[in-house]
């Protein structure tokens, strides 16, 4: 386990955290000491084409477990970010349990292959809401308490396609570039209370859900191309030669949250092995 700076008496809150990033994340700020809340939607849901790998509720005991061993307070539990209600449930459990959060990180996401013609309404609105509006909601929910407290981390997982375009990937890249301005926007009305709000924005990173994306790639392009080397094909394109891990961006995360990233805000961060996509 790599070393973090401590974040011993913080609280923090990771949407989409029982799987992939959020999930890496969730284990890096446990580890610098943040007792932890992670949520993300169970179960399959109106998947609509979407490509989000949805945990089932099984996994929410895992990922407790996992979580308490690294010795801080944790709660898990179903969230769903396009309802105002729900995110504000799971907030006041989570403060219940670990105490005023202090931490955000925004890392619930979903993403379809899609062009532009002939794309629904349903799926367009569905990465909007969950990508974008969900992040808001939840900033929306826990901003003033860190106001209050003059202190807060806001990271918002985006993706290099909030600067590049994406062939049949409209919705994901209007979602990403629309988190950009709202970071922006958060950052500034935060600063003089001591809050930050920083974008991430990586590449391609090794998750159930780039998997889920590589294969509707593949099933659009009709190369009869497996899963194994449409990877290897993705890491061949990557100027380091690889595909970025979930714990990279975890680093960064916590580094983010500790005093002395208190500088860095309405910043989008790129974690890219030198990739513009």
């Amino acid at each position: 386990m790599p070393h973090f700076p401590s974040l011993h008496g913080r609280a923090a809150l990771i949407t989409g955290g029982l799987t992939g990033q959020g999930f890496a994340i969730a284990q890096a700020l446990a580890a610098a000491g943040a007792n932890v809340a992670v949520g993300s939607y169970i179960g399959e849901g109106a998947r609509l084409g979407d490509a989000a790998a949805y945990p089932e509720r099984a996994q929410i005991e895992h990922v407790r477990a996992t979580l308490e061993t690294l010795g801080v307070k944790v709660h898990a539990g179903h969230l769903d970010v396009r309802s105002s209600e729900v995110i504000d449930a799971f907030v006041t459990e989570a403060e219940a349990a670990c105490g005023p959060i202090d931490i955000l990180v925004n890392a619930a996401g979903t993403t379809a292959e899609q062009p532009v013609s002939g794309h629904s309404d349903a799926l367009w609105e569905k990465i909007i809401d969950t990508n974008l509006t969900g992040a808001f909601r939840t900033t929306r929910s826990l901003l003033p308490g860190m106001i209050a407290r003059g202190w807060g981390r806001i990271i918002n997982i985006g993706s290099t396609a909030a600067t590049v375009g994406w062939k049949d990937n409209p919705a994901y890249c209007a979602s990403k570039s629309g988190l950009l301005g709202l970071t922006r926007c958060v950052a500034l009305e935060g600063a003089p209370h001591g809050i930050t709000a920083v974008m991430i924005s990586p590449t391609w990173v090794e998750t159930e859900l780039m998997r889920r994306n590589v294969a509707q790639v593949a099933q659009r392009e009709g190369k009869g191309e497996n899963i194994e080397s449409a990877m290897a094909r993705i890491a061949a394109q990557n100027p380091q030669q690889r595909i970025i891990q979930p714990d990279e961006v975890a680093g960064l995360a916590v580094f983010l949250c500790s005093d002395a990233a208190k500088g860095i805000t309405a910043e989008n961060i790129q974690i890219t092995g030198g990739a513009l996509w």
